[in-house]
């Protein structure tokens, strides 16, 4: 079942966020957590997360916002993060959380969701490919 997330989803929503963590090769301090917990349950900021639930069990999230597009003076969503415990993955979860994204976009009028992956990332990539166009975009950051 696909929700938002709840104060009580805590212990089981920290857990899976140091699985992403982990499974990312980032260093996850309690202080990141606490701030992104935050984060998710304060109503001026933002982030939203979507959470996938089993039998009481999240065992996938989805972190997303809003995010302006000046070229066509709107906003659009723009996912974050999206994991999948790893014994829950090939059941078409990731698909699921993104098809409500797609949903949600629609009713806050996004014209799109957007998001980055890394490229060695294949099992998710190949999800992707199936249920978005890729762009022709380059990422750049600075430190």
């Amino acid at each position: 079942m696909i929700r938002q997330i709840t104060l009580e989803d805590k212990k089981q929503w920290e857990k899976l966020y140091r699985d992403y963590a982990d499974f990312s090769k980032v260093e996850i301090s309690n202080k990141i957590l606490q701030t992104v917990w935050g984060w998710l349950h304060n109503k001026n900021h933002e982030i939203e997360c979507l959470v996938y639930d089993v039998d009481e069990k999240i065992v996938a999230f989805a972190h997303y916002t809003k995010m302006p597009r000046t070229l066509s003076g709107k906003d659009i969503g723009f996912l974050d993060d999206l994991f999948v415990d790893a014994n829950f993955r090939g059941k078409r979860i990731g698909e699921k959380l993104l098809n409500k994204l797609k949903e949600i976009a629609g009713n806050n009028n996004w014209d799109l969701v957007r998001w980055i992956s890394k490229q060695d990332n294949l099992p998710a990539n190949t999800l992707y490919n199936r249920v978005a166009e890729k762009t022709t975009w380059d990422l750049y950051e600075i430190k």
